[in-house]
Parts: C-alpha cells; structure tokens; sequence
C-alpha cells in the first residue's frame, strides 16, 4: 500500500514538474526573436521534441513494432498538431495573458468533463474544489493583466485559446488509454512524430529566417526539448498512476511559474491581484498532491 502511495505522490510531483517547464514558454519566446511566426514556432518545436523522443524511444528498445491503434494514434497526433497550431496563435492574436490562461485554465474543465463522458469515471470532491479555487486564481491573473478592460481581447484569439484547451485535454485522455499497453517516451514520441508530419506544411508558407539566429534556435531547442520532450515525458509519466482531470489541473503550475518568471527574468512588476491569483492556484494545487497519499493511507 505504501508503494502505490508513493507511485501516485511521484505521478502528482511529475505532472507539477511538467507544468512549471510548460511556464518557461512564455519567457523563452520573449528572449527569442520578435520576428518568430506563432505557427512556425508550434510546428519547430514539435519537430525537435518528437526526434528527441523518438530517439530515446528507440534506443529503449521501444517503436519496433507496427502493432498499434492507429486510429487513435492518428487523432491523438492531429491533436497534438492543433493545440500547437491554436494555442501559439491564440497567444499572438489575444496576448499571452489572456491566450496563456484561458487556454490551459479552460483545459481541466474539458478533461473532467471528457473522463466523464468516456471513462465513465467521475472526479473527486477535491477536484472540484481544486479546480474552483484555480480558475479563480487565473482568473485573478487575467483580471491584473488586462487591468480589467477588454480583458478577453480578440474574440477571435478567445476561441483558438480555447480549442487548444480541448486539444490538449483530449490529447491528455489518448496518451491516458494508450499508456495500458505502452511506455511513456514510446506514446510521446509516436504521437509527436504524426503531430510533426502533419503540421511540418506550414513551414513552407511562413518565413522561418529567425530561426538561424541565435537566440532563435536557442528559443527553438528549449521549447522542443525541455518545454516539450521532457514536460510531456513528465506529464505522460504522471498520467500512468494519476487520473486525467487531476493530471491537468495539477499542471495549472504552468501559468503560476509563468507569472513567476516574468516578475524575477522579464522584471516585470507584480500586483496585488496577480499576487493572490499566483497564490491561489499554488494552495490547489497544493490540495490535490496531498490527498494523493493520504486517501490511499486510509483504504
């Protein structure tokens, strides 16, 4: 029993570490070059962590075999291709406020709401709270952001944002089913892969001269190989002992170090609002990891 306690604590604190890497993005891309394309972006660094993982798969012994669901491989990679595609331009048309929070704070109300509907398996109670108390914090975070007028921006930006929201989420429940059979870096890197082959079109439409200076392939090779390969290596690593709707709200430390960054690398200033938005998220998070041990103590 003290094990299983210590595999769901070690899933939880994976999903948290994924998080925070997933919070460099923003940062990464305000250090890169301004002439950087959204969609350009999404597709590179998609490229660079489905080879990083492919070839780590392989070298484990992994990818060998042609024995898999290849529908659900297919749409899980369509998945994969459509979030970088609608959250990176979502940002760009909405702001990275408004399209960083509302796309991944929008994503735990899409997979509870999807493991309901096909894991026929319904959260817990301290989801719910969690998730209240986190999407008030983003909500904070919007709010002292936009200094609460227009606070939504683009409409238009809203809607991708919230696409990417659902991507991810369904791209959450795929990577779940497929890891009953699999390993994780096996499961990333294969749906990496087909996400790359079916977004790497939009490279020959856009121009993609930034990426030969430095600081745009060093933005490149961290959003592909730390903000990508290796969160989603945590996060898939998570998902094997952690349920999808917990997974993804623990994740919500992706806009708490974000906001974190900005402050201590961007020197941007810290507001009252967005100081209790950071703390808010930080306690439900918090409220899901404890549990985590301490329910399985009580069976």
């Amino acid at each position: 029993m003290t094990t299983r306690s210590t595999k769901i604590s070690f899933g939880a604190l994976y999903v948290v570490l994924a998080g925070m890497l997933w919070g460099t993005t923003g940062t990464a891309q305000a250090l890169g070059p301004s002439t950087s394309n959204p969609l350009a972006v999404g597709a590179l660094r998609l490229i660079v962590a489905g080879i990083a993982l492919a070839l780590m798969s392989y070298c484990r012994g992994g990818l060998r075999s042609l024995s898999w669901p290849w529908g659900l491989v297919f749409l899980g990679g369509a998945l994969v291709a459509l979030y970088q595609a609608t959250f990176f331009s979502g940002v760009a048309l909405a702001g990275v406020a408004v399209g960083t929070i509302v796309g991944i704070g929008s994503a735990p109300i899409f997979a509870g709401v999807l493991e309901i509907i096909f894991f026929r398996q319904k959260p817990r109670l301290i989801w719910y709270l969690s998730t209240t108390v986190a999407l008030c914090g983003c909500a904070l975070l919007l709010f002292a952001e936009n200094g609460g007028a227009d606070s939504w921006g683009s409409f238009l930006g809203v809607l991708l944002a919230l696409c990417a929201g659902l991507s991810y989420a369904g791209t959450s429940l795929i990577m779940k089913t497929l890891l009953q059979e699999r390993e994780a870096e096996e499961v990333t890197a294969m749906l990496f892969c087909v996400g790359a082959v079916l977004l790497t079109p939009v490279l020959f439409y856009v121009d993609i001269s930034w990426l030969f200076s430095p600081s745009g392939f060093v933005m490149i090779l961290h959003l592909g190989l730390f903000s990508m390969a290796l969160a989603y290596l945590l996060f898939v690593k998570g998902l094997e002992v952690v349920p999808v709707s917990t997974a993804v709200t623990l994740a919500l430390t992706e806009p708490m170090t974000a906001g974190l960054l900005a402050v201590f690398v961007l020197d941007e200033k810290l507001c009252l609002l967005s100081g209790v938005g950071l703390v808010l998220i930080f306690f439900a998070v918090l409220f899901l990891l404890i549990p985590q041990k301490a329910k399985i103590e009580a069976l």
